[in-house]
């Protein structure tokens, strides 16, 4: 395998990191001891810029490159985003209609399958409609929990090169 570039990202099977790389998980490093890394990230994954900077923290995260694709949103060097799980509002969610039906008629049945609500009885359905009930009578539905918002995933570890060839910009 040939030397690295400096900042280089590979991916890793192991559940260590090799000599000369670190794992990207945010781990915090001093200027002083890594000024050439320094030199090529900065602060864009965090650190105060002064004696320390961090290292890009890829758990649980996918990477993407950064920039703007056709007909996609801006990406900067270092952003997040995304979400583990998600909470769907009202306003996500498709115009649609609940949709019943109800009939004057005396009930004639007490299941309510391909039936319509029916006049007081003791069956309570009728087998035809003569009308539809008003929107506001049929009731909201859901309690609002989150459901898993993931792409199917294998577990590996992203690790940087904290030594290695200085690239050039050409």
């Amino acid at each position: 395998m040939s030397e690295p570039f400096l900042a280089e990202i590979r991916i890793f099977a192991a559940n260590f990191a090799p000599r000369g790389w670190a794992f990207c998980d945010g781990q915090i490093l001093p200027i002083n001891q890594n000024q050439s890394l320094y030199s090529l990230l900065g602060t864009t994954y965090g650190g105060d810029g002064r004696t320390s900077f961090a290292l890009p923290d890829m758990r649980g995260r996918a990477p993407i490159h950064a920039g703007t694709g056709n007909g996609l949103t801006p990406r900067t060097l270092g952003e997040k985003s995304g979400e583990e799980t998600h909470t769907l509002t009202a306003a996500e969610i498709p115009n649609h209609t609940h949709f019943a039906t109800a009939t004057s008629s005396q009930a004639q049945t007490d299941t309510p399958a391909n039936a319509a609500w029916a006049d007081d009885g003791v069956n309570g359905f009728a087998a035809t409609a003569d009308g539809a009930m008003h929107p506001s009578s049929v009731s909201s539905f859901g309690n609002g929990q989150a459901h898993q918002n993931m792409q199917p995933f294998q577990v590996v570890n992203y690790i940087i090169a904290l030594q290695g060839l200085f690239p050039s910009r050409d």
